[in-house]
């Protein structure tokens, strides 16, 4: 049945979040994941291919999910770093498994062009802003998008140390903070 088969992808997919979330792309089993998704090893590599192509899956789920819930504004920047904020406290997967992207494979494969075509999009976005004059002209928008990104990232990027005292800030009191930095970083 065709709704079974995607089902059965969808639990795959959602096994194999948490497991490359949790032990990268060398230390994750495809046995575990099958086993977590209620399914066996030949259904992942009929699906994806090999467990490189299931980290692109997972991957690019959580991407997309993340490009769902926080478009750009660009007239608007400091409320999408709030928005980025609110996905990242939601799935904190997204950021671990960016990470052991950038640590495992950073530089030796091609990158995701679902995820250059998405950045190039959101530039794109700000330099038309930037050429109707509705955002200054005096940042690049490579410069202006890493910080908004970068600074939406701040809490839940932290080391474990610096996550000791952040449990002294409520969740609004972290969004707001970041909010108001990015205002002020872009100098609106």
């Amino acid at each position: 049945m065709p709704g079974d088969s995607e089902a059965t992808r969808r639990r795959l997919i959602e096994a194999a979040i948490t497991e490359f979330a949790a032990y990268g792309i060398a230390g994750a089993r495809v046995d575990r994941i099958a086993a977590s998704a209620q399914s066996n090893k030949a259904q992942i590599y009929q699906y994806f291919g090999s467990k490189d192509g299931m980290f692109n899956a997972a991957f690019n789920a959580l991407v997309v999910a993340s490009i769902q819930d926080a478009p750009i504004d660009p007239l608007d920047l400091p409320e999408y770093a709030g928005r980025l904020f609110d996905g990242y406290e939601a799935r904190p997967e997204l950021l671990r498994m960016a990470t052991w992207y950038r640590l495992e494979r950073g530089g030796t494969t091609s990158p995701l062009e679902p995820v250059v075509d998405n950045i190039r999009d959101k530039l794109d976005a700000i330099a038309a802003a930037q050429a109707r004059g509705d955002l200054p002209a005096n940042d690049d928008p490579v410069t202006i998008l890493g910080l908004v990104l970068h600074l939406a990232q701040i809490w839940s990027s932290a080391s474990p140390e610096f996550d000791v005292f952040i449990p002294r800030l409520s969740r609004t009191q972290r969004r707001a903070a970041l909010v108001a930095a990015v205002r002020r970083v872009l100098t609106y």
